[in-house]
């Protein structure tokens, strides 16, 4: 049976892949395309949907994103949200007008009622909460449409032509703080395009097997092995697809957390796939050294584990294809479209312009952290690989401000450890999704021993997350602070202070570099 589909084009907005998550949860197959995407491509797709994102700009200026107004002659059910309500309705012939005062904008919880009669809003309440963010409004409806749903400023908090399937909310149905905005989604995918939801992650391992069998054939692959999650999932993967023509090499950049390295190589000793190890710290530090600037750590270390990677593919003979255990946060935080830059992931944004390989193959490419780990569970790795703590291909690079030196590797080394066996110990390994130590380039004055003492600043951070692509820092108990935070001030020299990062992302993003 061919897999159903629903696309989400992106307009620019803020929440766009949240858009994908929320689809996806209803075990719906999306993928994010720019609004750029040409008709054609679009029809070969075949989606049973079509979902228009927010987005920053206002429709009738001349520089907004638009689309070919032949997207709503394909005959496919589709949603407009805010600034994709806004396209839908200019591109058919109502208009939009902009806010002169506060009367039409409208920001934040925003209650709303809705027609029940309308497919969108079948069996909800008729009146609840939802999340507005828009200085433009709809001034006058195309023909065929009609108001479901209404504000106290917005007469068109929701509209719909039910013969022709299209739907748009002037609000945010795929944010939590929208209360039924989960099942709005829910009934287009179900009650408008048909969905059926047997979108799985045992679906998804029997197809990307199929496919990765295909497209390398009898030829050879290379995997970048990190022994995180992400890159053990794709090795699972593609040992089940290929087997003995797969070789995983492990590159130690000396960037590790403290005997990582061992353990990475322990945990695969007996995998029955080709696992090679290669030590290169004094080769990556030594292209570090003295620098201080994260997006050129990033970009140097991309570049240095590429060429690493060809220099042992060609020890074990030709390799044509390389794998890496890239998903979809990394690309998306790397630019998506339009979309601005957050940082370049080593994988990502930063590789090199030449790669000496037929081709990259990335097999979760397009899943997000959570179905990366429920993939590991139906291929039937191990709970201690799969809930791994993530840890970045940069390591700890990208957790130590300025430059980089290996005293400062060693000391965070020692106090990253201390940390996540404290998180251990006090049984919040599994509630915390991702937590870690951060040195600081900042020095304070101390006292220890009654001696004046100037040294580092370690920050603490600890996030929960289901995507990585929003999160709430954690609330660790102040017992369980004050436990590590004196441990690793008695037992790791040249750290006087601790600090916890309270922040969320966003604004922050879950790494500090």
């Amino acid at each position: 049976m061919e897999k159903q589909t629903v696309l989400v084009l992106d307009f620019g907005g803020q929440y766009n892949q949240l858009i994908a998550r929320r689809v996806r949860e209803h075990n719906v197959y999306c993928e994010v395309k720019s609004y750029k995407t040409p008709i054609d491509e679009i029809r070969a797709i075949k989606p049973k949907g079509i979902i228009f994102t927010g987005g920053p700009k206002s429709v009738y200026l001349a520089d907004s994103p638009r689309m070919d107004k032949e997207i709503f002659s394909l005959g496919v059910p589709i949603l407009g949200i805010c600034y994709g309500a806004q396209f839908m309705v200019y591109g058919l012939g109502g208009e939009i007008g902009a806010a002169s005062d506060d009367a039409a904008a409208e920001f934040g919880r925003t209650d709303c009622e809705m027609k029940t009669d309308s497919p969108l809003f079948k069996g909800l309440k008729k009146k609840s909460v939802v999340w507005m963010s828009h200085n433009d409004y709809i001034k006058k409806l195309p023909a065929g449409f009609r108001s479901v749903a209404h504000s106290d400023k917005c007469p068109y908090g929701a509209i719909e032509n039910a013969d022709k399937k299209f739907y748009g909310t002037q609000f945010h149905p795929e944010v939590n703080h929208t209360e039924q905005g989960f099942d709005m989604l829910g009934n287009f995918l179900k009650n408008v395009c048909g969905c059926v939801g047997d979108w799985t992650m045992e679906n998804y391992a029997a197809t990307a097997t199929r496919e990765l069998k295909e497209k390398i054939g009898d030829g050879k692959a290379l995997l970048a092995l990190s022994g995180g999650v992400d890159s053990s999932v794709a090795c699972k993967l593609l040992a089940n697809a290929i087997g003995g023509q797969l070789t995983c090499i492990f590159v130690d950049h000396g960037l590790m957390r403290k005997n990582e390295g061992d353990e990475v190589e322990a945990a695969f000793a007996d995998s029955g796939v080709n696992f090679v190890r290669v030590n290169a710290g004094k080769r990556f530090l030594g292209k570090l050294a003295g620098v201080a600037d994260p997006e050129r750590k990033r970009k140097i270390i991309g570049e240095e584990f590429i060429r690493v990677f060809e220099e042992e593919a060609k020890k074990i003979g030709k390799v044509d294809y390389l794998v890496q255990g890239t998903i979809y946060p990394d690309v998306i935080e790397s630019g998506l479209g339009d979309a601005a830059v957050i940082k370049s992931h080593h994988n990502v944004g930063g590789l090199p312009g030449y790669v000496d390989f037929k081709e990259i193959i990335e097999p979760l490419r397009l899943l997000f952290k959570d179905e990366v780990r429920a993939l590991g569970t139906a291929l039937g790795l191990s709970d201690n690989l799969v809930w791994r703590q993530p840890f970045p291909g940069p390591g700890l690079a990208i957790r130590i401000i300025g430059d980089i030196t290996p005293e400062k590797v060693a000391i965070l080394q020692d106090a990253d450890a201390i940390f996540r066996e404290e998180i251990a110990a006090a049984k919040l390994d599994r509630s915390i999704n991702q937590y870690f130590a951060v040195l600081t380039d900042m020095r304070s004055v101390g006292v220890m021993g009654d001696e004046r003492t100037y040294d580092y600043t370690l920050a603490l951070r600890g996030v929960s997350t289901t995507d990585f692509m929003t999160a709430d820092f954690s609330r660790i108990p102040y017992d369980v602070l004050e436990k590590i935070s004196t441990r690793i001030v008695n037992e790791v020299k040249h750290i006087n202070r601790i600090v916890y990062d309270i922040t969320s992302k966003p604004p922050a993003t879950i790494e500090w570099e």
